[in-house]
């Protein structure tokens, strides 16, 4: 699905990733963990072809990306911050993506699973944090795309509706899509993942299940395995 080799990117004299390499195969829900600073945004962004790498190859769906455009046909993303026009109303918006994207959609059973329907007719500059992000799960996951990448997904949801964003994405999962997600949201991260990659100053530091993260870091809970990956005592 993703195949990511000797992945160089600096911006100035920071170099944010370090000769990254990373294969993440079709189907699953893969965590991309990591401390900030750590090159998760940056790797999410150059598979999205955000950012250009300086050096290295990534091919997503068997083809290379660079100088490509067409594979992000393919992809539905989940921006941590996602700047809505204001002046839009919630159905405007999501009738604007849907005649861009000019594919088919499901947006009125996302729309009614979050309790959108209130807000349909609303401004989205009156919209509270919460409510704009449960608009950004329904503009993410209306279309049928095989690879989702969240960034952050949890951020402002109410209880119900992180419930409701964990069953969709095992709906997804079930259907044999690939699904990247980023979270700082530990106990989300437990629950949803099949594995963990940890970044960690730009290569990647750990990649595997929760119980093989748990049997390296000799941990109880998955928690405390994240906070002492990077300890002495995990490399020994």
């Amino acid at each position: 699905m993703i195949q990511v080799e000797t992945l160089y990117k600096k911006f100035g004299k920071n170099e944010v990733l370090t000769g990254l390499d990373l294969h993440i195969q079709e189907g699953g829900i893969f965590a991309i963990l990591g401390p900030n600073g750590s090159g998760k945004t940056t790797l999410i962004k150059a598979i999205l072809g955000m950012v250009i790498p300086n050096k290295g190859k990534i091919a997503v769906l068997g083809k290379a990306v660079k100088n490509q455009w067409k594979y992000r046909h393919e992809i539905e993303y989940l921006p941590q911050i996602a700047n809505f026009p204001g002046n839009l109303k919630v159905k405007e918006l999501i009738r604007m993506i849907k005649d861009l994207r000019q594919k088919s959609s499901e947006e009125d059973k996302l729309v009614s699973m979050f309790g959108l329907e209130p807000f349909l007719d609303k401004k989205l500059a009156t919209l509270s944090g919460g409510t704009k992000q449960k608009v950004n799960i329904v503009l993410t996951f209306m279309f049928d795309s095989p690879l989702i990448i969240l960034d952050e997904p949890t951020t402002g949801l109410d209880p119900a509706a992180l419930i409701r964003l964990k069953e969709l994405i095992q709906k997804e999962k079930e259907k044999g899509k690939t699904i990247l997600v980023t979270s700082h949201i530990m106990q989300f991260v437990e629950e949803v993942a099949d594995e963990i990659v940890y970044l960690l100053e730009g290569k990647i530091y750990f990649k595997g299940s929760i119980s093989e993260l748990l049997e390296k870091t000799e941990q109880s809970d998955f928690e405390h395995a994240i906070a002492a990956i990077t300890s002495p005592m995990s490399n020994a």
